[in-house]
């Protein structure tokens, strides 16, 4: 079962680098919908993150880089300030490309998916979780409450 924290709780994990770091760790993690972590190193000019993956060149293409993306309710920011930080994500498919590289598409809108429907779809009123701040505005501040799902705090309950 996984577990659904802020984006970057779990990278340093002992599960996390195991999975990420073959491809039989990340064979395993896919077979089992396992969710892990890894940086973002770029973005390409198609809004593709390319993911830092020890052992292969990862790869979240735009429409499964945030929920929302492919219907146009999240913009595509959502996807590009990811870049240098680390992302949650579910593995869809490992294959070797054209010059034999290992490839392996990956998907954080997945990951968001299920946290959504296994996680914060099933918060009640006065349930206290973990979050992580990602940024401050004049009106309260934006919180990661699981797999990148942002949520905001208003400033009258700070």
């Amino acid at each position: 079962m996984n577990e659904y924290k802020p984006e970057g709780s779990l990278f340093r994990t002992a599960a996390n680098q195991k999975y990420i770091s073959s491809l039989d760790g990340l064979t395993e993690a896919m077979e089992k919908g396992i969710i892990l972590e890894a940086r973002a190193a770029l973005c390409d000019s198609f809004h593709n993150l390319i993911i830092d993956l020890p052992c292969a060149e990862g790869i979240i293409y735009r429409e499964n880089g945030a929920v929302g993306i492919s219907d146009g309710s999240t913009r595509d920011i959502a996807i590009i300030s990811r870049v240098n930080k680390i992302v949650c994500f579910k593995v869809v498919r490992i294959a070797s490309s054209e010059n034999g590289k290992l490839t392996v598409e990956l998907s954080r809108a997945a990951a968001q998916k299920e946290c959504v429907a296994y996680y914060t779809d099933k918060l009640c009123l006065g349930d206290v979780i973990e979050a992580r701040i990602t940024h401050l505005e004049q009106f309260g501040c934006f919180v990661d409450i699981g797999c990148g799902i942002p949520s905001l705090i208003p400033i009258d309950s700070i």
